[in-house]
This record gives C-alpha cells, sequence and structure tokens, in this order.
C-alpha cells in the first residue's frame, strides 16, 4: 500500500462533458434561426416603428448631431420590440422549447438536464436580459457582442444560455 503524502497533489479523472441529452446544434444552425427570427419579429415590429414615428426620432436625432437617442425613446421602442418578440415567440418557446427561426432549423433550447425550460425562464432569464443590456449605451453593444462571441466556446453557450442554464441541441 502507497504511503499517503498530503503534499502530492490531488488526483482525479478527468471525464470529457458532454452533453446530457442530445447533441449541440452547430454555430451555424444557431446563427440561422436568429437570422430567421429577427425577420419575423422585424416584419411586424419595422411598420410599428415606421408609423409610430422611430424612424423619423432617428433622422432627427442624427440630424441634431447628437450621437445617442435619448435613454426614454431606447427603453420605450425596446419595450415594444420584447413585447412582440414574446407574443409571436411565444407559442413555439411554451410548446416546444423553441422559436419560430429554431423550430426551422430543427434546433431547440432545452436545460442542463435535457428538459424543456419553462416559458418564463426562457423569457425572463433568456431573452430579457439581453434585450434591457441593448438599451444602455455602448455598454450595451458590447454586451451584445460578447454574448455572441460566446458561442465560440467548446459548449457552444452564448450569454444569454449561461444566464438562464440552457443550451441548444439538435431537434429530432
Amino acid at each position: 500500500m502507497e504511503e499517503e503524502n498530503p503534499y502530492r497533489s490531488p488526483r482525479a479523472q478527468l471525464v470529457e462533458s458532454t452533453p446530457v441529452d442530445g447533441e449541440l446544434a452547430s454555430r451555424f444552425s444557431r446563427l440561422v434561426a436568429i437570422v430567421l427570427d429577427t425577420i419575423i419579429v422585424f416584419a411586424i415590429t419595422g411598420p410599428m416603428a415606421y408609423f409610430g414615428g422611430y424612424f423619423e426620432q432617428v433622422r432627427a436625432n442624427s440630424a441634431a448631431g447628437r450621437m445617442f437617442m435619448p435613454i426614454g425613446t431606447l427603453a420605450f421602442w425596446t419595450a415594444i420590440g420584447f413585447t412582440a418578440f414574446a407574443l409571436i415567440q411565444a407559442y413555439p418557446l411554451h410548446a416546444y422549447g423553441q422559436t419560430w427561426g429554431k423550430r426551422i432549423c430543427k434546433i431547440r433550447i432545452v436545460d442542463m438536464d435535457g428538459a424543456k425550460p419553462s416559458l418564463g425562464r426562457l423569457l425572463l432569464r433568456r431573452y430579457l436580459p439581453i434585450n434591457l443590456a441593448s438599451v444602455v449605451p455602448i455598454l450595451g453593444n458590447v454586451f451584445g457582442i460578447v454574448d455572441v462571441l460566446m458561442i465560440f466556446r467548446r459548449d457552444k453557450r452564448c450569454l444569454h444560455d449561461l444566464i438562464a442554464g440552457t443550451r441548444v441541441i439538435k431537434s429530432s
């Protein structure tokens, strides 16, 4: 029997972590899904923004030489955009753990145990923080870039996945 050495470094067998339930979705399929979701939501919110005067506010702000929109204006239109997103995506998120874009790309959101997260968890922990951060001038853009670039981690989890405790897998 080997004598126990209290100064020896610990020994542990390292095991590569693998998804509990399902193969991780590709980065490309996630990109296509978010592009599709953006097109779907913009098809609804674009006309609202146009007729609601948002684009005119942007033009006036630019003509006045201001670099940033007033925070109240940004917050108002972010709330409208998030509400539209939630209304458009609520059914597939609740029923399947997928947005419409993810459904088309045959990928879905699961928690770390492989189960479908609740609609509240998806909206309040996965999507809302990103939307709220986007309102903050400059920092919101940095936050968004960091969120997206985290997809290049080995586990392909973005910042919003880490916040919500989710991952995206291939769907059958």
